[in-house]
């Protein structure tokens, strides 16, 4: 049974994230944002100018009480321990923001909106210092490399993932899920009838703690998860974990060996996944193959080793999932349609 946290929100809870000192903040619907204890308390609440909905929050990795939200094309600068207005705010995006991402260094934020675009902010001259713009469709996440502070990774609905430097106008990398999916399903001897019909338009993605090793959810219901070597990336594994669309992957971050990855559906299915240590850990330098062979071989190798070991009947389409240690105790925090956030257990893993 699921702990509810149903005294923050009016409006249905979009996204989530967790402070180093384990606060935590929620953004709504119509620009409701609230900071809650880890006992599920809400601390303070606050309504962003313009009620536009508040889609991605992310806490500042250097400065714990500094937290940013965006809210339409709209990135705000909050310090939690103040109750008011924001600090600063950046209207850097042309159209609606749906992630964000700051690096370890807390000196570059990026933004990925409905245009595809991705924006990169320096938090130091309070300049977008970069425009990455190849997505052709809505670029869904954006994601900095952990050791890597001018590297990031973007994937979206055009059914592309791109790995990029600041530095660079063009991406470094590039793969289509679309033409993946085709030489997988060659391989998947137990092919859904009309997954044909699915495309693998990608929603979400999640960088492991050695930022070599990356997964990508996306429509078709399957995970795959990628490596990077050098300025290029292959896919490693792919498997099918929910039904219908994978609205949210997350690394587990109290998992040291990073070898657990949550995925949230939009069959209303929370699952935790154990990807193994030969698929996150570093790996002797290989001669590059074709992208396509490299991709079909290393699927076909390393496919059964995945296997989930916890399969939540949430009931609710996923909006945000969140893992965290809360009182001492591993939970996963959920987002749905309603205005309720809600805490499992996940026990001892």
């Amino acid at each position: 049974m699921a702990t509810k946290w149903d005294t923050g929100h009016v409006n249905p809870v979009l996204s989530l994230a967790i402070s180093k000192e384990r606060v935590i903040a929620s953004g709504a619907e119509s620009g409701e944002l609230t900071i809650w204890s880890e006992q599920g308390s809400p601390i303070s609440k606050l309504h962003l100018k313009g009620e536009e909905d508040v889609t991605g929050v992310t806490f500042s990795p250097v400065s714990h009480y500094k937290l940013y939200a965006a809210h339409g094309e709209t990135v705000a600068v909050l310090d939690i321990r103040a109750s008011g207005e924001p600090l600063e705010t950046f209207s850097i995006n042309q159209e609606e923001i749906n992630c964000l991402s700051v690096n370890e260094t807390d000196s570059l934020l990026a933004a990925a909106d409905d245009s595809g675009t991705v924006k990169v902010l320096d938090l130091q001259s309070k300049k977008v210092c970069r425009t990455l713009q190849r997505h052709t469709n809505i670029c869904s996440a954006v994601a900095f490399r952990p050791h890597r502070p001018q590297s990031l990774v973007s994937c979206g609905l055009d059914m592309q993932v791109m790995l990029w430097h600041v530095q660079k106008a063009r991406p470094l990398w590039l793969t289509n899920l679309q033409h993946l999916a085709q030489d997988e399903e060659d391989l998947d001897l137990h092919q859904s009838p009309g997954q044909l019909f699915n495309p693998p338009l990608a929603h979400s993605l999640s960088v492991s703690s050695c930022g070599n090793v990356f997964c990508c959810g996306a429509e078709d219901g399957k995970i795959r998860s990628f490596r990077i070597t050098g300025t290029r990336f292959e896919e490693e594994v792919c498997f099918k974990a929910h039904t219908q669309g994978v609205s949210q992957v997350r690394f587990l971050e109290q998992d040291p060996g990073q070898t657990l990855l949550l995925s949230g559906g939009n069959d209303g299915r929370i699952c935790l996944w154990n990807l193994g240590k030969d698929a996150v850990q570093p790996q002797k330098s290989q001669k590059h193959h074709h992208p396509k062979k490299s991709a079909s071989k290393a699927k076909a190798k390393t496919a059964p080793s995945v296997g989930s070991s916890l399969c939540i009947e949430h009931g609710e389409k996923v909006n945000w999932i969140l893992g965290a240690e809360l009182q001492g105790s591993k939970v996963v925090l959920v987002a749905d349609p309603s205005n309720v956030i809600s805490v499992y257990q996940l026990g001892e893993l």
